[in-house]
């Protein structure tokens, strides 16, 4: 039998920070990969015809895995709760804001429940979204293409999407990974995932300096250069 799940929406909804901890992409392991870099190209997925794909269908934000940490005395990060909760509540209202100013159609977001067992679907899919983040962070880097992909941006979460889609009606899924640190570096990572066909098709990485998600004005600006060229 398929778990229920819950889809709350707005700033009130609960927290399930419980459940996505469990589920975070390797922050030092993307720091390493990227430490060159400013931020990653933009990927797009192409149809056919070689052109890039256009979404066409409903959104939904799954509730992202955010973090915001302080550098203090010999460089350590020092979590601050307080402002981890305030992006909680303004990166996804940016997000909806902006898709809105697209004209996206949304759907309320989804928060998986607050303790997801190892066989439940949701957090299979979740460990695998994980997986596939890393792969794609592994093989964007110079010579180590992936001969298979032949250049291209082609990657799948495969048919195990569809318990998203059955939870949230939605057509696309939304996947966020934030680590920011004040006086350190900031590592954005965002996804679109087709739940109808589980291929992704968008991405982008992004690892910078600077950006304050803690209130509206910052995570608008985080928001439009994350999801930029976002195919809608």
């Amino acid at each position: 039998m398929t778990p229920q799940h819950a889809c709350r929406h707005g700033p009130n909804a609960p927290s399930t920070r419980a459940c996505v901890r469990i589920l975070p992409v390797c922050a030092g392991f993307l720091c390493t990969l990227l430490a060159a870099c400013s931020t990653t190209d933009v990927r797009v997925a192409s149809d056919a015809s070689g052109a890039p794909v256009k979404v066409h269908g409903s959104v939904v934000l799954i509730d992202p895995d955010i973090e915001l940490y302080e550098v203090a005395a010999g460089g350590l990060q020092e979590p601050r709760p307080q402002w981890t909760e305030a992006a909680r509540h303004a990166y996804p209202a940016a997000v909806r804001e902006l898709l809105a100013t697209l004209g996206s159609s949304l759907l309320p977001d989804f928060l998986p429940p607050p303790a997801l067992q190892p066989g439940d679907r949701v957090h299979q899919l979740l460990l695998l979204n994980q997986a596939v983040a890393n792969s794609i962070v592994l093989h964007s880097q110079p010579g180590s293409d992936l001969a298979t992909k032949n250049g291209r941006f082609d990657w799948t979460l495969g048919p195990g999407v569809s318990v998203l889609r059955d939870a949230t009606h939605a057509d696309y899924a939304l996947f966020t990974y934030i680590r920011d640190s004040r006086g350190g570096e900031h590592t954005e990572l965002a996804s679109l995932v087709d739940l109808r066909s589980g291929q992704l098709v968008w991405f982008n990485l992004m690892r910078d300096d600077k950006g304050d998600l803690r209130d509206a004005t910052g995570a608008r600006a985080t928001v439009a250069t994350l999801l930029k060229q976002i195919p809608l």
